[in-house]
């Protein structure tokens, strides 16, 4: 590219993005970018704001599917940056069709995902959720909060990437048997524990936690039979996305009380609830809304990867990419290639 300024729409810009997003852009491209941030997400109905822009940056529920993105080619939009891993909301065929340059951030702070995992895991098990209410209204009472010790206990990580593997890491000093599911197996997590296939893991697991990208074959991986195969009692953690799990199987099996307590940071339908305030709303998701009825069910809004090191990790990366794109220089996070 030639020109002198560049332009970029940064969308679904929280406070946070702006402090770190803005920190880096001014020691990668000092003087030299035009950063434009909208707290709103990136739709059809909010593409008119982006004009005379080469660049948006988009995070994890931002719509860029086909007519997304030839509105935006059409706008004269020419590069995709994403603040996240997955890539799931992106047409990528698309995006090569049109010349678009696509990149990411693929990863960020795994120990801040894990460690929260294991948070929602500890909270879940010891039932720490009903301490703290119970306690904030003066009753000190202890009945029905008897959890279990995580030493000796037996936990599946579906999906051993970075974040899986820092979590066994975490899990194996906790005294935890380790066993995993990964269609591409990492030997040196070999050291921690063993590979499984999934029908053998699921009934041998006391906890299950998912680390696996959203896929075709990864979509629901969590249903009604997967559920069914779980042995009785056991907990569910999943920070990846929310698309792995079947949230009305995941209803049933908790009714039944098969299922032994949830734990998520994400939601298959979070896209037009998370990242926003609706304390004042009447919100129409009925099953989310019956998630949070149960005592053995903790739900965050997608906040896993939100530490420091993450945000400074986002934005240093998404501006490399940006650096990248504007000099022609080869991209390693490039998701569409020639």
């Amino acid at each position: 590219m030639t020109r002198k300024t560049i332009k970029l729409a940064v969308f679904s810009a929280k406070p946070y993005d702006k402090k770190y997003l803005a920190q880096v852009a001014q020691d990668k491209f000092p003087g030299s970018v035009e950063v434009f941030y909208y707290d709103f997400a990136l739709r059809p109905k909010t593409i008119s704001v982006v004009k005379g822009v080469d660049a948006v940056c988009a995070f994890v529920n931002d719509d860029l599917s086909a007519p997304v993105l030839r509105a935006l080619h059409e706008a004269g939009v020419r590069a995709v940056l994403l603040r996240c891993a997955g890539y799931n909301n992106v047409d990528l065929a698309v995006a090569k069709e049109l010349g678009i340059f696509v990149a990411r951030v693929p990863s960020y702070s795994p120990e801040s995902v894990a460690e929260f995992a294991v948070a929602l895991l500890q909270v879940l098990n010891r039932h720490i959720h009903r301490a703290y209410n119970r306690v904030r209204e003066g009753n000190f009472n202890l009945q029905g909060l008897v959890g279990s010790t995580l030493h000796g206990k037996t936990v599946g990580l579906i999906g051993l990437g970075k974040i899986g593997f820092a979590l066994a890491r975490i899990l194996r000093g906790f005294g935890c048997r380790l066993l995993a599911y990964d269609p591409f197996p990492n030997d040196a997590f070999r050291e921690f524990g063993e590979f499984k296939s999934l029908e053998e893991l699921l009934p041998e697991c006391d906890i299950i936690s998912l680390h696996c990208p959203l896929t075709e074959e990864t979509r629901y991986i969590i249903n009604e039979s997967s559920l069914a195969k779980m042995k009785k009692g056991a907990l569910l953690i999943n920070t990846s996305r929310g698309g792995l799990i079947h949230t009305k199987s995941v209803i049933t099996a908790l009714k039944k009380r098969h299922l032994g307590g949830l734990g998520i940071d994400v939601y298959e339908e979070e896209g037009d609830l998370f990242y926003k305030d609706h304390s004042g709303d009447i919100i129409q998701d009925d099953q989310l809304m019956r998630l949070l009825t149960f005592p053995n069910v903790v739900v965050t809004g997608h906040q896993a990867f939100l530490t420091e090191e993450a945000l400074i990790e986002i934005a240093s990366t998404t501006f490399q990419n940006l650096h990248d794109f504007v000099t022609g220089s080869e991209c390693k996070n490039s998701l569409v290639k020639d």
